[in-house]
């Protein structure tokens, strides 16, 4: 299963209009839900920004502060990495450079693990919407409203239905919400 999944504003965007996503901090109990999420995810796909803002989590000790920082760390760490990038030359950690287009990566995950496949970035995750390739939608909502910025979905031509899967509400700092795909895609 191809899982996107991010954290947005009420109005759906990932970051402001200046780029900006600091307020997308979690407080504990949605550490402790990006914890146990990443423990179910066997290959993670990822765009150039996402994997450069991950990488401390594999490279800089400084990140391993506490006991819910490391656990994160070693989950993190173990997690292979495809990464997306037209100006990487080279990756560290846990991860290669994509060489394949964006559907071949993804057949290929799925083959290579019995766990989630996640795909993150709004940008790639966009175009594996656009392809039909997203199986799941995981979001995790802060009561902030931007106005504008980089939005969590692309625009689309067609309706696409989903099922709610999943709610989660904590502590009025954030919902958490899943959505699978509809049985009946509900295109057009």
């Amino acid at each position: 299963m191809l899982v996107y999944c991010m954290s947005i504003s009420i109005d759906g965007f990932v970051a402001d209009r200046d780029g900006d996503f600091g307020w997308t901090t979690p407080p504990d109990e949605v550490f402790d839900l990006h914890l146990e999420l990443n423990r179910g995810v066997g290959v993670f796909l990822l765009g150039r920004r996402l994997y450069e803002t991950m990488l401390g989590w594999e490279t800089d000790p400084a990140m391993r502060d506490t006991p819910a920082h490391t656990a994160f760390a070693d989950v993190w760490s173990a997690i292979p990495k495809v990464v997306f990038s037209r100006t990487l030359e080279r990756v560290q950690g846990n991860a290669r450079l994509a060489g394949r287009p964006l559907v071949e990566e993804v057949d290929a995950a799925r083959e290579a693990t019995d766990l989630d496949v996640s795909i993150g970035g709004p940008d790639l995750a966009a175009q594996a919407f656009e392809l039909g390739l997203v199986d799941e939608l995981r979001i995790v909502r802060y009561p902030m409203v931007l106005g504008a910025g980089k939005p969590y979905l692309p625009p689309v031509a067609e309706h696409v239905a989903f099922d709610l899967a999943e709610v989660r509400t904590f502590g009025g700092r954030a919902v958490f919400e899943r959505y699978r795909l509809g049985s009946s895609p509900g295109r057009g």
